[in-house]
């Protein structure tokens, strides 16, 4: 019976994925234990649900924390390992017939202590065997994580903007008919000026494209890199301690080297012209909208739903998570079922806010929004350090800068249009097409702070 068991308390060791040796052990939810690094690239090669590769228990969670009991368990069979085999011949220092017990950084070799003292190894760094191999193999956990989780949030960018080039240019030929449809009603004297803007949007188009193309290819480039590098180091952490530590050394200069200069996803941004006598014209129809103010929580989703927005693949995902912000949404008094008229609102004063109209119906005589559906909003949104723009019906990203100050507002019920104008810099940020709505709508406004 004593003899079994030094066998059992190795097999309670054992990784039931790669059957070799625990490095960096979890255990999840059904009790099992594994490598953290082998689990990770079982679960991503399955493409399911993650559960259990022995009894199939589904895993309430992903992200585990390494069991330290079990990680100090490990330690204890590799250092008598450690010492079983570093007491074989083949580590006996063959001109002083010692063990050979020290290892030297400097050169990265197993010496004995009369070879650590000697005038070639004496002003290295030295230190134990036991002490190096529990040191390095402890970084080589560290650099595993670190290569797996820019991995993850490399390949994250790229599904986010698999189609990312695409889109850029049908945002780029959307805004030339945006071009064409603000110049007409402006001087004839202007269409020089049209005409510049034009060459100007399709070679500045173009020119993103290019850099798109480049930085996407980058990323992947970026991710097979890492990944190989990940999986070399996979196959090292199996090894024994002696083998680790003659072979780790080579490799910790390239496992940072391939980790710096991460291609940061893109976020191209079209550049704002100002439009000669815009100001002018939209001033004209300028009028001063009264606004209704009450704070909601609850009825309104614009911004988590704007935020979970994303380009997957092909297809778009819209997530139900409930957002935790405090919104403060404000609408006008009157509403509009004929006529042209211009307002402007501040809209510096909240990193998150919406700026539109929204059908009239769809308010209830409470005040709150109940849907975002029949919203024509410009809207803003921080993630991060990092703002973005979109509008809505339906939702869609805008590639241009974030305005600051004031936003205006353009609504043509004669064309049943809309138009969003960057103040400051006298230009259009977006115009939806004639004829996107036939119904009264009203004015609206909508910020929120974390």
């Amino acid at each position: 019976m004593d003899m079994d068991i030094p066998q059992a308390f190795q097999k309670e060791l054992t990784c039931l994925i790669c059957l070799n040796c625990l490095m960096d052990p979890i255990t999840i939810d059904c009790g099992h234990s594994f490598c953290w690094s082998c689990l990770r690239v079982y679960w991503e090669k399955a493409e399911t649900p993650a559960c259990c590769p022995v009894c199939r228990q589904p895993s309430q969670q992903t992200d585990y924390k390494t069991n330290i009991l079990l990680k100090s368990l490990v330690s204890v069979a590799r250092k008598a390992s450690l010492r079983q085999c570093l007491s074989s011949e083949e580590h006996m220092c063959g001109t002083h017939k010692e063990t050979k017990k020290i290892f030297c950084e400097d050169n990265r070799s197993l010496l004995c202590l009369l070879c650590s003292e000697s005038q070639e190894h004496e002003a290295h760094s030295h230190c134990s065997v036991e002490e190096a191999a529990e040191e390095y193999r402890e970084k080589l956990c560290k650099h595993m994580r670190s290569l797996w989780e820019k991995s993850q949030e490399n390949q994250r960018n790229l599904d986010k903007d698999g189609r990312l080039s695409f889109h850029w240019m049908c945002y780029v030929y959307k805004h030339e008919d945006i071009i064409r449809a603000v110049y007409q009603p402006l001087h004839p004297s202007l269409r020089k000026e049209e005409k510049q803007h034009l060459e100007s949007l399709k070679k500045q188009g173009k020119s993103v494209f290019k850099q798109l193309q480049k930085i996407r290819a980058e990323m992947v480039e970026k991710r097979i890199q890492l990944r190989l590098m990940y999986e070399e180091l996979l196959e090292t952490c199996h090894k024994s301690d002696v083998e680790l530590l003659l072979e780790l050394g080579n490799k910790l200069p390239r496992i940072e080297l391939v980790q710096l200069h991460m291609p940061q996803r893109p976020q191209p941004k079209l550049s704002a012209r100002p439009v000669t006598g815009l100001m002018d014209r939209l001033n004209r129809f300028r009028v001063e909208i009264s606004f209704h103010n009450e704070v909601t929580n609850h009825n309104i989703r614009l911004f988590d739903d704007v935020r979970s927005v994303r380009y997957i693949h092909d297809s778009r995902y819209v997530s139900l998570n409930p957002g935790t912000s405090n919104y403060f949404a404000s609408w006008g008094t009157q509403d509009f079922t004929s006529g042209k008229h211009y307002w402007e609102v501040i809209v510096d004063r909240s990193w998150d806010w919406a700026v539109g109209v929204c059908r009239d119906s769809w308010i209830r005589k409470t005040g709150t929004l109940v849907e975002s559906k029949d919203t024509f909003l410009l809207v803003c949104v921080k993630e991060d350090d990092r703002y973005s723009l979109w509008t809505t019906a339906p939702i869609s990203p805008q590639f241009i800068a974030k305005p600051v100050g004031r936003v205006g507002v353009f609504l043509d019920w004669d064309s049943r249009s809309m138009s969003f104008v960057d103040v400051a810099r006298r230009s259009i940020i977006w115009r939806y097409p004639d004829g996107v709505f036939t119904f009264p709508v009203r004015p609206f406004f909508y910020t929120g702070h974390t």
